[in-house]
């Protein structure tokens, strides 16, 4: 069974393939997608992934008669940097990619990232195809954002750049280690959280399900994950406005990465507790504290901490956060559940109560 969504930009839409053994289909997608035979195509995988599929997606590509160049990064969030971009532009330019090529990722939230960044700077903006292979990737894949990180703060420096297809092989899902599994789930209950309510308690009814990885149950939950982020893509795709409550957990989440050297947490590890941040914030801001409670059970459910470690300094997370893209002259910014899904984008919070929800995401009691 393959599902699809459409991601509804007008002429720039493009569909979502979601299902069991779609790697070999990639030569035949790139023809439908336009990507010319007389143009090489740059693959970009990193040392975890390739080793398992590349060959995969390499023999179809060929098959179908299209040149191919690959790019291997290190796996982990510290590739996501200007210095292995230019490693990989050098690779494009050396392979001889014209206006015409496309580059593919294929790989997880930080090969995405950075192979996007690559086809929407490259000559100023070649074909792009994503190709994830991790669950947290069903998120980044759709929406275009596309963008390295700076040591001071993560995805400063990047373009809106939507790509032509994305193409989700369920199967390359199932050799994730579990601390993956959780990771990216947390990317899955984040849309329930803002938007569907139903799919939000649903994520932890089937909880094991999904930690088990189980085809039909993580099938479903990609398929409505996507479905929710592509309606918002389609309404707001430059975030102007609505789009912004994509961005729940984020604001913290994002500090937490950065003053780990995006090494300590996985990135749905420190927005899992994000997330729980801002349904402390909520609580301080006078919705329901039941709030709280559900969010934390369903992302503990998943396997996720909602804490931070006790060493945590409260001051470098702070000026962290004074660096992330929400914080605008001088307010900070944070998307607040109004309840589980449905949310509100706060403007003016006051640093004081931020420091407050820190200062209780850092005990290891419950606060009600």
């Amino acid at each position: 069974m393959v599902r699809q969504i459409t991601v509804d930009l007008g002429e720039r839409s493009y569909p979502i393939y979601i299902g069991s053994g779609l790697l070999k289909d990639v030569g035949q997608r790139c023809l439908e997608a336009g990507f010319p035979l007389r143009s090489p195509l740059l693959v970009v995988s990193d040392s975890e992934v390739a080793p398992r599929y590349l060959h995969v997606l390499e023999a179809s590509l060929r098959e179908h008669g299209y040149t191919v160049v690959t790019h291997i990064i290190p796996a982990g969030e510290a590739s996501k940097s200007l210095a292995v971009y230019e490693e990989v532009i050098t690779t494009a330019i050396q392979a001889g990619l014209d206006r015409s090529s496309a580059v593919l990722a294929l790989g997880g939230g930080v090969v995405g990232d950075l192979a996007g960044y690559v086809a929407a700077t490259y000559m100023r903006g070649i074909g792009f195809m994503q190709i994830p292979t991790t669950i947290l990737a069903h998120d980044s894949s759709v929406g275009g954002k596309v963008a390295v990180n700076h040591p001071l703060a993560k995805n400063m420096i990047g373009a809106f750049y939507q790509p032509s297809m994305v193409l989700y092989d369920i199967d390359t899902l199932l050799t994730l280690p579990a601390r993956q599994v959780s990771s990216g789930l947390a990317e899955v209950v984040k849309h329930g959280l803002i938007l569907d309510k139903e799919f939000a308690y649903w994520c932890r009814e089937h909880a094991a399900e999904l930690l088990e990885l189980n085809v039909e149950a993580l099938g479903y939950a990609l398929e409505r994950g996507c479905a929710i982020k592509a309606a918002v893509i389609g309404n707001d795709e430059r975030e102007q406005g609505q789009r912004a409550i994509l961005n729940l957990g984020h604001t913290i989440g994002h500090a937490i990465e950065a003053v780990g050297g995006y090494g300590v947490f996985l990135h749905g590890e420190a927005i899992a507790i994000g997330m729980a941040g801002s349904a402390l914030l909520a609580a301080k801001l006078g919705r329901d504290a039941s709030i709280y409670e559900d969010t934390v059970s369903m992302l503990t459910a998943l396997g996720l901490p909602v804490r931070l470690p006790a060493e945590t300094s409260e001051d470098e997370l702070m000026e962290a956060m004074m660096h992330d893209k929400k914080f605008k002259e001088g307010r900070m910014t944070f998307i607040v559940p109004d309840t589980i899904g449905s949310v509100s984008i706060v403007n003016d919070v006051q640093q004081s109560t931020v420091r407050e929800v820190i200062a209780q995401l850092k005990k290891e009691e419950s606060p009600w």
